[in-house]
């Protein structure tokens, strides 16, 4: 049976990106929000038509965007959509593919649906919870990793402690990285600073319906639709070296949360 909730949210995702796509190279506005993040018109405008798009399939939802003015009365909702209309902003302002629109649909604080459109890179992933997880229609699963040694995680350059570990290359979406794990092109994603809801809702979903584990990087279960809409860290990863990953991330994180 088709699932025409899902159909209908990656259609306006699929119309959000392309959007961005459409405007990539033309001479639109850019600027900081605040040191080191960048934004720029399309942004905005990709937002706005999400905004359009979303409510007019579920009205009742809240709403949580990385471009809009956040309010408390998503928290009364049972139902929030968690968007970021451009996840990868550096890569979208270079001209690089690694970006993509994420949106998700959130219930009584865990994602149920899930979708990333990343049309410079011709891909579509969407999931709904208990239904897997496909990118471009092909159905995903995770590596069967089962040694943290020799795993494959996103990443430009390793510090010494994990050169044990195999870097690869690393779009600058922390959604497609994490969605690398569901397509077992990695084994291992990892987060160790605070981010928003937004960066990760959609993608983790994507993740777990394809078998990952996923934690915050203290190894805790992720909810959302929470008051400031922020995550600690993110840890998602094949099943079989998640509690080693966990284990040897543990100091660093802790350092982290405590800053």
């Amino acid at each position: 049976m088709p699932d025409t909730l899902l159909e209908a949210v990656a259609a306006a995702a699929a119309e959000a990106g392309q959007l961005a796509l459409d405007r990539m190279h033309d001479g639109f506005r850019r600027w900081e929000k605040v040191p080191g993040h960048p934004v720029c018109d399309v942004d905005l405008e990709v937002d706005a038509l999400l905004f359009e798009r979303l409510k007019a399939i579920d009205g009742e939802a809240g709403w949580l965007s990385e471009e809009t003015v956040d309010t408390a009365a998503r928290l009364d909702a049972e139902r929030v959509w968690v968007v970021d209309p451009i996840d990868g902003t550096r890569d979208y302002l270079r001209g690089r593919p690694g970006w993509c629109v994420s949106v998700s649909l959130v219930e009584r604080g865990r994602t149920v649906i899930g979708v990333l459109d990343a049309p410079a890179r011709g891909e579509r992933w969407a999931a709904r919870t208990g239904n897997g997880a496909i990118r471009n229609g092909a159905s995903l699963a995770v590596s069967g990793r089962m040694d943290l040694p020799g795993s494959r995680v996103p990443a430009d350059t390793l510090p010494s402690v994990d050169r044990d570990l195999i870097a690869m290359p690393r779009p600058n979406s922390i959604a497609l990285r994490i969605a690398m794990v569901a397509a077992a092109e990695t084994d291992l994603c990892a987060s160790l600073r605070w981010g928003m809801e937004w960066d990760i809702a959609a993608a983790a979903l994507i993740a777990e319906e394809a078998g990952a584990t996923v934690s915050d990087a203290l190894g805790r279960p992720i909810r959302y639709n929470k008051v400031g809409g922020e995550v600690f860290g993110l840890l998602v990863s094949t099943p079989g070296i998640h509690e080693a990953a966990v284990d040897r991330l543990a100091e660093r994180a802790q350092a982290a949360h405590h800053r």
